[in-house]
């Protein structure tokens, strides 16, 4: 049976609110040739930063999206947990955090408004007040203040080595020597020109960058494992350099106050992910003219004259619909855009082959609604000797909300939000990794490992009793014995960037937006993501011949001062040479 053709007239306006109204119309940007009419094919980070920029252009958009709009970003209510008029307690796939180095996401957050005059969503980001570093086997847990608009200090290679030292020694206990290790590799990288970084650390293992064999496990666990698998969820003996490193030169540019345009070096939301972010969002795109047509799967591109000149999508019975458009903006996640490409597709379009060497891995979030609020008073937790690499949030350290008020059935007082890192290793209870486990075990597991952490000093932080129920992520489900996942995230294997198109493709009217594409941040995020919505619409009006303005982009942050030292590297590395730093042994 041929699918039924999806019209504007007929798409569904669905969104993750009920009865959100559609409004139509805009100042059309002129178009050189192909028309206005613009697929985006879903809804997450990446398709909804995409969709704002083309509709502020005057380009009538559509939005197809699965599941539910926001994607991971989006909270995934408790179901059947709210009673007497309150709203089920709030899921997340995993907590939302906004480094200082985030650009884009809060540019897009400051567009969008909220009541009260001049509000916006960037007004539900909230400092974060502290970091927990809790160890297990009795070592004494630390409690890192976090400066809200740090001083900024000197940026010479003997200061920076010195801050980067001292930023150890407070949270590990390790010989001076492998300290020192530590700092060298760093300062290392952050004076590597873009040549070495680009061509020699995008091949390197960040393990093996770190000189992290024959080191103390200390130095494995607490300092290069915690700084792959705990801050970007990857695997520090697959992970490369580049990535890895680039995201640790932000951070610590980010708390010596230098990249961050004068904001707190660490953020997060007052509140859960979709009503103080996804939710404002959706409204006022559905006010600015966009359309969102919720529970349609795209399914497969058709390609007809060198163009896409139509998408076939499902609704939730399987039955088919064709969409038209002139211009197609495909924002699915890595594992599922490679399935579009058909072979006529990949004969116009090679590039997109380069796909299918693109890795995924886990990152999801498990919630324990406690029945009070513990004795914690940083915002945020970093369990280093969890065998899950888990890191959490206590939400009422940072949300406005009164949560049995609420939320739940009354007896809930707070949130204790993980996220699970990684699920390979085997954990403490059942000595299995969480992907051998049940649901059942992982979140049994999560909690043993949590306790571990916080109740071995003698302190009860986390008291038998105290934890009211739990959630996982429902991307996670049992089958054949093991657990699959839904949801996987795009990871930055040694060598990866060669395979990971650009936005723009070789078929005229196709582009791409998501956290695989090429971007400079250059990691699975929320700022990579919203990036590369920006990216593809570039490319858009760029083909569309569009008057319009382009969308702006921003970069992460490179500090003048290490100019001088990146020229030499770069003559250094043209030589075949070392960096200046890179000593030997």
């Amino acid at each position: 049976m041929n699918p039924r053709k999806f019209s504007r007239r007929t798409v569904l306006r669905g969104t993750t609110m009920a009865g959100v109204a559609v409004a139509l119309g805009s100042t059309p940007a002129r178009a050189a040739s192909g028309g206005l009419r613009v697929a985006v094919l879903g809804g997450g980070m990446a398709g909804l930063t995409a969709a704002h920029e083309l509709i502020e252009r005057g380009f009538e958009v559509t939005v197809y999206e699965s599941t539910a709009l926001g994607g991971k970003a989006r909270t995934i209510p408790m179901p059947g947990t709210g009673t007497m008029g309150r709203a089920d307690l709030p899921g997340e796939h995993g907590f939302r955090f906004f480094p200082g180095f985030y650009h884009n996401v809060p540019d897009t957050m400051s567009r969008i408004p909220l009541p009260g005059k001049g509000k916006s969503v960037s007004d539900n980001l909230v400092s974060l007040n502290g970091a927990l570093i809790s160890r297990s086997g009795g070592r004494s847990d630390i409690e890192l203040a976090l400066p809200t608009n740090p001083a900024t200090r000197p940026l010479d290679p003997d200061s920076l080595r010195d801050t980067i030292i001292g930023l150890v020694q407070e949270v590990v206990s390790l010989p001076p020597q492998e300290v020192a290790l530590f700092a060298d590799r760093l300062l290392v990288f952050m004076t590597s020109s873009r040549e070495r970084r680009e061509n020699q650390w995008e091949n390197v293992a960040f393990w093996d960058f770190m000189r992290a064999a024959g080191r103390s496990k200390e130095y494995q666990v607490a300092l290069v494992r915690f700084m792959t698998r705990g801050l970007v969820a990857l695997k520090e003996k697959v992970a490369n350099t580049r990535t890895v490193g680039a995201m640790g030169e932000a951070f610590i540019l980010a708390f010596l106050g230098l990249g961050t345009n004068g904001q707190s070096p660490a953020r997060m939301l007052n509140g859960p992910t979709t009503e103080a972010w996804i939710d404002p969002w959706v409204r006022c795109l559905a006010d600015l003219g966009v359309r969102f047509a919720v529970g349609q799967t795209v399914r497969s591109l058709e390609l007809s004259g060198g163009r896409i000149s139509s998408a076939v999508v499902t609704d939730p019975t399987g039955t088919p619909a064709q969409v038209a458009a002139d211009w197609f903006v495909c924002a699915v996640p890595v594992e599922r855009a490679r399935q579009l490409w058909s072979p006529a597709i990949l004969g116009q379009a090679p590039e997109l082959a380069g796909m299918n060497e693109l890795h995924t891995d886990w990152m999801n979030g498990v919630q324990f609604p406690l029945r009070e609020t513990p004795p914690i008073k940083a915002g945020t937790q970093l369990f280093l000797d969890s065998p899950w690499e888990i890191t959490s949030v206590l939400d009422s350290t940072l949300w406005d909300r009164d949560i049995p008020a609420q939320y739940g059935d009354g007896a809930a007082r707070d949130i204790l939000s993980l996220d699970v890192s990684d699920w390979d290793t085997p954990g403490i209870l059942y000595g299995k990794p969480a992907r051998e486990c049940t649901i059942e075990e992982v979140l049994a597991e999560c909690w043993a490992q949590v306790c571990d952490a916080l109740n071995d000093t003698g302190r009860s932080v986390l008291p038998d009793g105290i934890r009211h129920s739990s959630f996982l992520d429902p991307a996670i489900r049992e089958s054949g014995g093991g657990l699959t996942n839904d949801t996987p995230l795009f990871v930055n294997t040694v060598g990866s960037y060669r395979y990971r198109p650009e936005s723009a493709t070789s078929i005229p009217n196709l582009f791409l937006a998501g956290d695989y594409v090429r971007t400079d941040i250059n990691l699975a995020t929320m700022e990579g993501a919203n990036e590369s919505g920006r990216q593809a619409v570039n490319a858009l009006l760029d083909a569309a011949g569009a008057t319009g303005g382009r969308v702006p982009v921003q970069t992460l942050y490179q500090p003048p001062e290490l100019e001088p030292l990146k020229r030499i590297d770069a003559a250094r590395y043209a030589a075949g040479q070392p960096n200046l730093f890179d000593l030997p042994g």
